[in-house]
């Protein structure tokens, strides 16, 4: 049924000479944009044998529209998604710009993927030129290689600081090459960072390239899911899963199925950031199972004036038992060079991870168990390390009492409290380094209550653990299970038949108004074509 969607009315001019003669053939494929609710539409071309190279230009005619702009093969297979980058793509068998995959160029109908981003002119039109050609232009990119995850960096069990949400040049709205990632993040102290790309994985091709320079900084694999419903990263995938959840066929549950098949987590990002048009489709509406959520974003870069926010989200959906670890990310998209007022530098917020290994399989493991720590401004917040005296690591404790510990270091004239099941406790003053605040904690009758601390400056949070849970067992059982939720200070094993889960709706955002008008205003001109 998908080749019956939406086709584009097309007026196909062909330039130059016949295909079997010429260099160079180019078609006309501009039209109208479909008005109908689907949010994406596809303009088929016929690519003849013997063609090395397509190159595609395309323009959305209007300063109050936004189109996204994509490709996929004869077979349907993804070619890349460049969003709203504004440059030509280009597609050859060695060569591809940015947000695209080169290989084989088999004959057949190729398409188009156009995305309705913005339309708020009707009827909307747009220009689409398709030039093919037997020779390519892009010289061979010898430097992409198939990605393959890395021998583990260190095998130290330690805490590992990192970046959850990093863009690189290979997401259309978003400027800098790993390596300036990577030179960057190490000078704040990081040990890794997620690229986390909109809706593609070219990026990973020059993954091994960057990983030999920077041997002691680690690239994790990801995406960036980038709907026009919510955004979430896909932690660890390395496939492309379709992002048109609205079309027949295909649905968020599906995708991020799709995603867990492949061994990643599932996290969303930014799920209070209801900017309108200033970032399009930037706060999380989707209707997801809870279960089918691993992390929630709690902190992303300057948008603190929405931790809260974020925050509450999560705590939502804690509430209904599952058990989800906190990240924090930077959404960075210029390693730090000319950073606007709405946009934070990589590091700011900075994740601390208790890994047993600085490795791809080492972090998704860690984050799993929710041994999480977000420091929500920068890597030189107060770090916390929360333990229980029953169970000294892990996720859930099973003992009818215990007394949960927390360390604190660097966080002299702070204050600190513990959270149970989203309610905060007394704040107290850290005046000492370390500092340990600790509170005796009894399980509840039935299900299970959550324990997190929080660090404070001025009454703002500047660091946020993930949870441990408290459940009911025999005195002394000791017993850790959860698949996520920790933030426990050690390894502690795991038992994956108790996650938590269950089947209720993740809430939507709230749209927090008032925000989103200061904010919005301040970035709607420097966010036109951001996705976030």
């Amino acid at each position: 049924m998908r080749a019956a969607l939406g086709f584009a009315s097309l007026g196909c001019a062909l330039v130059l000479s016949t295909p079997a003669l010429a260099a160079e053939t180019v078609l006309d494929l501009s039209g109208n944009v479909p008005d109908d609710q689907l949010r994406h539409f596809f303009v088929e071309f016929d690519v003849p044998a013997g063609i090395k190279e397509i190159e595609i230009a395309h323009d959305d005619l209007s300063p109050d529209n936004i189109l996204d702009w994509g490709l996929v093969d004869e077979m349907g297979g993804f070619r890349g998604w460049g969003g709203g980058n504004t440059e030509n793509a280009v597609v050859g068998e060695q060569a591809a710009s940015r947000s695209y995959l080169p290989g084989p160029i088999a004959a057949g109908k190729w398409k188009v993927v156009v995305g309705k981003a913005l339309v708020k002119v009707k009827p909307a039109s747009f220009s689409l030129k398709v030039t093919l050609r037997d020779v390519p232009t892009l010289p061979a990119q010898t430097n992409r290689v198939p990605y393959s995850a890395p021998a583990p960096l260190s095998t130290e069990t330690r805490w590992y600081a990192g970046d959850f949400h990093v863009h690189s040049m290979e997401s259309g709205d978003a400027e800098p090459p790993l390596d300036a990632i990577a030179a960057f993040a190490k000078g704040r102290g990081l040990d890794f960072v997620l690229v986390s790309d909109h809706n593609t994985v070219s990026q990973l091709d020059f993954y091994a390239e960057a990983q030999k320079k920077h041997s002691d900084f680690l690239f994790l694999p990801g995406v960036e899911f980038t709907t026009y419903w919510g955004h979430a990263n896909a932690i660890g995938s390395t496939k492309y899963v379709d992002d048109k959840t609205e079309l027949p066929g295909n649905s968020i549950g599906a995708a991020v199925q799709a995603f867990q098949a492949q061994g990643a987590l599932f996290s969303i990002n930014h799920p209070t950031l209801a900017l309108g048009d200033a970032c399009l489709g930037c706060a999380w509406e989707h209707d997801l199972p809870v279960d089918q959520i691993d992390a929630v974003e709690i902190g992303t870069g300057k948008f603190g004036i929405l931790t809260d926010s974020a925050i509450g989200f999560w705590d939502d959906l804690c509430a209904k038992g599952r058990h989800l670890a906190a990240l924090g990310g930077s959404d960075d998209h210029k390693a730090g060079v000319n950073e606007t007022p709405t946009q934070s530098p990589i590091g700011n917020p900075t994740t601390m991870v208790y890994a047993k290994a600085l490795s791809v399989q080492g972090i998704i493991d860690a984050v799993k168990s929710g041994r999480t720590v977000v420091k929500l401004k920068s890597p030189d917040d107060p770090m916390v390390e929360l333990a229980s005296s029953v169970a000294p690591s892990g996720d859930t404790i099973a003992a009818p009492k215990s007394e949960l510990s927390a360390t604190i270091t660097g966080g002299v004239g702070y204050t600190a409290r513990f959270v149970k099941n989203g309610a905060p406790e007394p704040e107290v003053e850290v005046d000492s380094d370390p500092f340990v605040l600790k509170l005796p904690v009894t399980a509840p009758a039935s299900g299970e209550d959550r324990y997190r601390v929080e660090v404070l400056e001025g009454g703002a949070r500047r660091t946020v653990t993930s949870h441990l849970w408290l459940k009911l067992g025999a005195a002394g059982d000791g017993g850790v299970g959860g698949s996520a939720g920790g933030g426990g200070s050690g390894p502690g094993a795991a038992d994956e038949s108790d996650d938590g889960g269950c089947g209720c709706a993740a809430p939507r955002s709230s749209p927090f108004a008032w925000a989103a008008l200061a904010l919005g205003a301040l970035g709607a001109l420097a966010l036109r074509r951001s996705r976030s």
